[in-house]
């Protein structure tokens, strides 16, 4: 098969329609940019095969809101020496036709010759799906989809497997499928699809599980039966010997000597803690005893300090309070230069009030003439407006039915040359002076004529003729014009005009009408972005502004001469700032000096009174008894703190040899081996009891027999289970080598996939194979040490796989007489340079045998292909400009 030829129109972005043609017979590159139609036009090949031409469901195929379009497909391709032309169009005035060579078909015989021919099938209702692609859906890859192949060849594994058998004939034979069904038969009565075991023969691996286990569990009985046994008899004699020397006992007679001795020693300890108790109360004492005698001494000294401290304080006064006038008359001198520097700052801000009055109102004297020019040319820009909404009002008309009317008149002019060419053309050449009378008019010299309707031409003297032109197709053709020549009538009355070159002349005004529009208004905007009204508005605030700021200048009063005129503001206001600084600097000096003075005076005062206290304390009687009293009692609490000091190291001495930590360490150890000795012979006693019971019951079951007697049962049923373990084996075994040889006969099928297979395979991976299954779906890959499944290699590496065994399945399908077109839209985009190169060699090879249909947004990575692109984007250009 080779497609010659794609035309779509109004089929989603190609509103114009686009054509595609002089395809060659190999690889045909297709590029453009993303949005620029790639993708449309494979979905337009897939329309024309797979979409029904009455499917309701084919709203996707029109132009995005175009809710009259009728997408419309043309194909010209090759096939088997004849020449096939695919004409179909959608939702609008639907429609199939075929032509194969002279022979035509039409609706849906059309489109199950064309599913016939491909290998596909349509769905009984609805949309297209994958399931119905069959062989198109296998060669003809998506966007994206170049590495899912399962599902493609799911759904083409029938059309491939009649392939197969055409090329090796019907290899697979029905005459062993009985046997295989026999053995598999008596095969399930054992034994599981997966090769457990079910039926008796499950039965008999359960119990031979469960007697074994019996036996196992009634030899551990007797085992432990026996060892009861022993250990009842040298727990007996534990148990006497305990009772007789009964070792508690003696355990907590040590217990009790431990605790006497640790009760003593914890008295101590106890005297020895209010010992130093004491101890410390005197050594309190005798610290507060040596501060109060040490503070006696010192008062002597402090009299003369505070005798200094006085005379100090007292010159510090006199200091400060001659410091006082100076500082009331910098502060005086300040106060007078800040009201000064005051009332020049306020004569510089009146005058600069007024200068920025007169500066506001020439500005806005100025802003007010420009407002009054732009309300001017506002005024005339609206007036255009206005005539241009007019324009356009007396011109509308609807561009959607201006195209249909083109589209009707188009078709009105092909039916016309239809006409002209089928109808019966009547020429002549007549010597002078000499007539005939065609129809009753008489006829002279040269002329022509084509006649629609039968004719008569008379010859005078002769006799008539009769011309009958055209046939079916000339009256069908009639009918047709004179249909579209009626339904243009009606449509230029509609839009009121008289011509379709009228109607275009119309629209032309119309837009030009709108691009006045949007123009004035853009003008009318940048003036007056609020509208004309608000220039009017504008302007009345700004003359009212401007006569309020030329009364506020009036109203200022005149400015007066003093000290400073001249000077900026800025200059009068910094020299203020300074001295005001200068003001704060001396009040806040004034202020620090009288807070001296006041804090120099209080220091006098209160360093004269500490001097006479102390002097006065100094000279009292009563000094000199307490300083002899103080030393009575300090000597009386050193005497005691030697004799208390004395006694706790000779009680310590005693606590450390009788080591307390270790005696109360004997009495938990004595306590615990009685309570382990009494509780050790209480459990001997219960463990008897409890063996003496075990045993006589154990006794009572008869275990020795009941062990033998399982042995037996077991020994039976190991008979029987061996017995069908070995027919399940030779079962199993028969039925995989039943399989085995059918395998064989089906690898015979697969042997000319594989060939293909390999053939692409061993370009892209010289020491690689990809084997194919029963299904014909591929699956294991091998290189080298390397084995896994297809669906486990990389995305790219997929994607590579994916398209060398869509180029296999051609292979196969064209060995077997079935037409091939393989369609890769933006297909291998994964694949690094030196797999990509590979590829190419892959692409080159297949090409001299199936025609390849390419379309890539990167058009610069198949440069070197060897074939001649095509710009889709110049495509388009060229198709608008026809």
């Amino acid at each position: 098969m080779k497609l010659q030829r794609i035309r779509v129109e109004q089929f989603r972005q190609f509103r114009g329609g686009i054509e595609l043609g002089n395809l060659q017979p190999g690889i045909n590159l297709i590029h453009g940019p993303n949005e620029s139609g790639k993708s449309t036009l494979v979905r337009a090949i897939r329309a024309a095969f797979f979409e029904r031409y009455r499917s309701k469901s084919a709203e996707d195929l029109a132009p995005w809101g175009d809710s009259s379009a009728a997408p419309t497909v043309e194909l010209s391709f090759e096939h088997s020496g004849q020449q096939w032309q695919l004409d179909k169009r959608f939702l609008k005035r639907h429609r199939c036709d075929l032509l194969i060579d002279s022979t035509a078909f039409s609706g849906e015989e059309a489109e199950e010759k064309l599913a016939e021919l491909l290998g596909y099938q349509f769905p009984k209702k609805g949309a297209s799906k994958e399931e119905h692609w069959g062989i198109p859906g296998l060669l003809w890859v998506e966007q994206g989809t170049g590495q899912d192949i399962e599902k493609a060849v799911l759904h083409a594994g029938g059309h491939l497997k009649s392939a197969l058998n055409n090329l090796v004939g019907e290899v697979a034979s029905t005459g062993g499928d009985k046997i295989v069904q026999a053995v598999e038969q008596q095969r399930k009565e054992l034994l599981t699809a997966t090769g457990k075991p079910r039926g008796d023969y499950l039965a008999l691996a359960n119990s031979q599980e469960t007697l074994q286990q019996q036996v196992h569990d009634l030899q551990a009985r007797v085992e432990q039966y026996q060892a009861q046994v022993d250990r009842l008899g040298s727990l007996a004699l534990e148990h006497n010997k305990a009772g007789q020397e009964r070792p508690w006992e003696e355990a907590r007679a040590s217990m009790q000597r431990a605790e006497t001795k640790y009760r003593e020693v914890e008295a101590l300890q106890e005297q020895q803690s209010r010992g130093h108790d004491a101890l410390k109360q005197l050594q309190q004492n005798l610290t507060l005893l040596l501060q109060n005698q040490t503070h006696w001494r010192n008062q002597s000294e402090q009299l003369e300090q505070r005798h200094q401290s006085y005379l100090s304080a007292k010159k510090q006064l006199e200091r400060e309070e001659l410091a006082s006038p100076e500082l009331a008359a910098a502060v005086e001198a300040a106060r007078k230069e800040y009201q000064l520097s005051t009332g020049v700052v306020q004569q510089a801000h009146l005058r600069d009030k007024r200068e920025r009055l007169q500066k506001e109102s020439a500005r806005l004297d100025t802003e007010l003439a420009k407002l009054e020019q732009s309300q001017e040319k506002a005024q005339g820009i609206q007036v255009s407006l206005n005539s241009a909404r007019k324009q356009k009002q007396q011109n509308q008309i609807d561009a959607g039915a201006l195209g249909q009317l083109k589209q009707d008149q188009r078709e009105l002019d092909d039916a016309n040359i239809r006409i002209q060419t089928v109808a019966t053309r009547v020429t002549w050449n007549l010597n002078p002076g000499k007539s005939l009378a065609l129809d009753g008019q008489a006829i002279e010299g040269q002329n022509e004529k084509l006649l629609l309707e039968p004719g008569v031409l008379e010859i005078s003297g002769l006799g008539t003729l009769g011309i009958q032109p055209g046939g079916d197709d000339l009256a069908s053709l009639r009918r047709q014009f004179e249909r579209v020549g009626q339904s243009v009538s009606q449509q230029l009355a509609a839009l009121a005009v008289e011509s379709v070159e009228a109607a275009e002349q119309k629209l032309g005004r119309l837009q030009d009408a709108e691009a006045q529009i949007k123009r004035f208004d853009e003008l009318l905007r940048s003036l007056a972005p609020s509208g004309v009204e608000q220039l009017h508005s504008a302007r009345a605030d700004m003359e009212s502004e401007l006569r309020a700021r030329i009364a506020e200048l009036e109203a200022l009063p005149a400015v007066s001469t003093i000290d400073g005129e001249g000077k900026p503001l800025s200059v009068v206001e910094t020299e203020l700032k300074q001295a005001e600084k200068k003001l704060a600097d001396v009040e806040s000096r004034q202020r620090q000096q009288e807070t001296l003075c006041l804090k120099a005076r209080y220091a006098s005062d209160a360093a004269h009174r500490e001097w006479l206290r102390i002097q006065e304390e100094l000279s009292s009687p009563e000094r000199q008894q307490k300083m002899e009293e103080l030393a009575r009692d300090i000597a009386t609490t050193e005497k005691q703190q030697a004799e208390l000091e004395t006694a706790l190291k000779e009680r310590e001495a005693r606590i450390l040899e009788a080591r307390p930590e270790l005696l109360k360490q004997d009495v938990e150890r004595y306590r615990a081996a009685a309570e382990h000795q009494e509780k050790a012979q209480q459990n001997r006693a219960l463990e008897l009891s409890e063996i003496r019971a075990r045993l006589e019951a154990w006794g009572a079951e008869g275990l020795e027999e009941q062990h033998n007697e399982q042995a037996a049962e077991l020994e039976h049923v190991n008979r029987r289970y061996l017995e069908l373990d070995r027919r399940a084996k030779a079962l199993d075994l028969l039925l995989n080598l039943l399989k085995e040889k059918r395998q064989a006969l089906t690898r015979r099928l697969q042997a000319p996939l594989q060939k293909h297979l390999d053939h692409y395979l061993s370009v892209l991976f010289p020491e690689a194979s990809l084997e194919v299954d029963e299904n014909l779906m591929p699956g294991k890959f091998s290189r080298g040490a390397e084995l896994g499944q297809m669906a486990e290699l990389s995305y790219g590496a997929r994607e590579q796989m994916g398209l060398i065994s869509r180029l296999a399945y051609a292979d196969l399908l064209q060995e077997a007489g079935r037409p091939t077109l393989v369609i890769l839209d933006d297909t291998l985009v994964h694949s690094d340079a030196e797999r990509l190169d590979g590829m190419k060699r892959i692409l080159f090879d297949a090409a001299t045998r199936h025609q390849i249909l390419l379309f890539t947004c990167h058009p610069e990575k198949w440069q070197d292909l060897g074939v001649e692109p095509r710009d889709l984007e110049a495509l388009k250009l060229q198709s608008a400009s026809g």
